[in-house]
């Protein structure tokens, strides 16, 4: 739609409490139907802002996502329902999305956003909702934004925290923000240390209003400040920042022009990279692993110095993912293994991993320790020794 065509009169209806504001009017709700917004990450974060985005009357969103809804998900990414599991997530977005708005063009990128295709894919797109939770993503994206000079919104969550800013061309970057991303194991995921879905809804939602300013041109948005929330208080405080001239990307005299290799960058060990088929790893339930222990099994905790401090299963042999590669060789080969993390997504990877390397009888804990402690099996608290002993009680 070009930002000069006329409203209909069921657009008029729709967006009526909307367009009475003074800072939007007709010709700014013309803007929104003829812009384009990509969300990556059909998520937690995602979620929230593509539905508030396209509640508003934003033209096109693009969805790029190369996952499928998982039960997990649905406490959270309120973009996708129970009948939705298994699906691709960017389908179960448009349909979701189309169903709010039918003005609303969505365009679904199923595929996972690569140095190969990050170019391709953004620059068709005037602002960029960043979504994804992982940092070879973020440090791609911000990259991406950068060279193709758009706008990005970022924001992250983690347990009962979110933080959001927002990066306009010539301002500053991610980078100059976060200027190498944390050691690998550093800053746990969502899958490993939880979230509230609720706080993903309200950081999300942050997201959809500073792509709305920036798209109106209106009001002030997040750029060079950071804002920081934590829903257990209430409290949200702000953080001054500024570009650095000696950014690689954005600097005066940028050393990077082009995308790199972001996984490598990061320093993402080999088992933790995304394959475009995974295959699945061999599998144990709980109620298997006592028939495997009295067989001699091993038991293998890859969770993080924090997890395992709060649960663990006693006799178990501690090697936090990120220290797999460099000490498998403490792993019998010769005797079963069962392999276990938080909820059986990092310990899947690993188990695949080591049975890639000839350990064909190593297993994962399907649902991890949640799993084994909903069993009502006993577990230990403190830290086990590091040398593959027994498991102190405390």
């Amino acid at each position: 739609m070009a930002t000069g065509q006329t409203l209909t009169e069921e657009q008029l209806q729709r967006y009526s409490r909307q367009i009475i504001l003074e800072e939007v009017g007709v010709a700014g709700q013309r803007k929104l139907l003829a812009s384009r917004v990509l969300v990556v990450g059909a998520g937690g974060l995602g979620s929230p802002a593509a539905l508030y985005l396209a509640a508003a009357g934003v033209g096109t969103i693009g969805i790029v996502d190369g996952d499928r809804v998982d039960l997990t998900n649905l406490h959270r990414q309120i973009l996708h329902f129970h009948h939705d599991i298994g699906r691709p997530k960017t389908q179960s977005a448009r349909r979701t999305l189309e169903d709010v708005n039918p003005d609303v063009q969505v365009v679904p990128h199923q595929t996972v956003l690569t140095s190969a295709n990050a170019l391709e894919i953004l620059s068709q797109y005037d602002v960029v909702v960043n979504g994804c939770d992982n940092f070879p993503t973020r440090y791609l994206v911000n990259d991406a934004c950068v060279l193709l000079g758009k706008p990005l919104v970022d924001a992250a969550i983690l347990r009962w925290e979110g933080q959001a800013t927002t990066f306009l061309p010539g301002r500053g970057c991610y980078r100059c923000l976060f200027p190498s991303p944390p050691p690998p194991g550093a800053v746990p995921s969502c899958a490993e240390a939880g979230i509230v879905g609720a706080v993903a809804g309200f950081m999300g939602t942050h997201q959809a209003l500073e792509a709305i300013k920036i798209l109106l041109g209106v009001g002030q948005t997040l750029a060079n400040r950071l804002m920081l929330f934590d829903a257990l208080t209430g409290e949200i405080r702000f953080v001054r920042w500024s570009r650095n001239p000696d950014c690689p990307v954005c600097g005066d005299h940028p050393a990077i022009h082009e995308l790199i290799d972001y996984e490598a960058f990061c320093g993402v060990p080999e088992h933790d990279r995304v394959s475009e088929v995974p295959a699945k790893p061999a599998e144990v339930s709980v109620a298997e692993v006592d028939a495997l222990v009295r067989q001699g099994a091993v038991l293998v905790d890859v969770r993080e110095a924090w997890e395992v401090a709060q649960a663990h299963i006693e006799g178990v042999r501690w090697i936090p993912m990120g220290e797999v590669e460099a000490r498998y060789h403490e792993i019998p080969r010769d005797r079963p293994v069962v392999v276990y993390c938080a909820s059986g997504n990092r310990s899947g990877k690993v188990t695949q991993w080591l049975r890639e390397r000839g350990y064909d009888q190593v297993f994962n804990l399907v649902g991890g320790i949640l799993a084994w402690q909903n069993a009502g099996k006993p577990v230990r608290t403190g830290l086990p020794e590091r040398e593959g002993e027994p498991a102190r009680r405390s």
